[in-house]
C-alpha cells in the first residue's frame, strides 16, 4: 500500500484459487467466455438430440420393415397376433414422428431458421420424445412374452424375426430416452419458463 495525499491505493486482487477468478483471461471479463461456452453447449446439445433422432429413425424404421415383412406361412404371419400388430402400429408412429424431428431439426440447423417458437419447439421435442419412447417400450414389453412362448414350441425365421423387430423397437426406445433427455434438459434452461 502507498500514501498519496492521503487516501490509501491499494494494488488490485490478484487471482488466487480462493478468490474464485483463476479463470478469468485479462481484459476479457467473465461474460464472454462463458457466452462461447454456452454456445458450444447449446451447438452439442442441438446436434446431439438431433443425431439422437436421427438413430431412433433408423431402428424404428427397421422395426418397421422387419415386423411387415414377417410372413412366413399359415401361423407364422404377424397379422394373426394382436401383439405384433401393435409393435408395427408403435414402429410405423415411431418413424412418422422421428422423421418429421429430423427433417424440422435438420432445416433449422442448416438455415438457422426455427420453424416454430422456441418454447413450444422445447415442448413438442420433450413431450414428443416423451410419449414415442413410452410406446416403443410398451410395444417391446408386449411382445416379448409372445416371441418367447412361441421359441419354446419352435425356434424359426418367424420367431427370429420377430425378436429382430422387438430389438430394433428397443434400440429406438433407447435413442429417444436419451433424446428426451437432452429436451427436457433444453426446456428447463430455457429463462422464460
Amino acid at each position: 500500500m502507498s500514501e498519496h495525499d492521503g487516501n490509501q491505493v491499494t494494488a488490485p486482487p490478484t487471482a488466487t484459487p480462493e478468490s474464485g477468478m483463476e479463470d478469468q483471461e485479462p481484459g476479457t471479463g467473465f461474460g464472454v467466455s462463458a457466452i462461447t461456452r454456452r454456445w458450444r453447449r447449446e451447438d452439442l446439445l442441438k446436434r446431439g438430440g438431433l443425431a439422437l433422432r436421427g438413430i431412433g429413425l433408423l431402428f424404428s424404421l427397421l422395426a418397421f420393415i422387419i415386423m411387415a415383412s414377417n410372413k412366413h406361412g399359415d401361423w407364422m404371419d404377424f397379422d394373426k397376433y394382436e401383439e405384433y400388430r401393435y409393435l408395427l402400429g408403435i414402429a410405423i408412429l415411431s418413424t412418422l414422428y422421428t422423421g418429421i424431428q429430423t427433417l424440422r431439426h435438420v432445416h433449422e440447423l442448416s438455415t438457422g431458421k426455427s420453424m416454430l417458437q422456441p418454447r413450444t419447439s422445447a415442448l413438442v421435442d420433450f413431450v414428443g420424445d416423451q410419449i414415442i419412447a413410452y410406446l416403443l417400450i410398451s410395444a417391446s414389453s408386449t411382445a416379448i412374452p409372445l416371441t418367447n412362448s412361441m421359441r419354446r414350441g419352435a425356434d424359426n425365421i418367424f420367431t427370429d424375426s420377430s425378436s429382430a423387430a422387438i430389438g430394433m423397437a428397443f434400440l429406438g426406445f433407447f435413442s429417444l430416452a436419451l433424446a428426451a433427455l437432452i429436451s427436457g434438459y433444453k426446456l428447463s434452461a430455457r429463462p422464460y419458463l
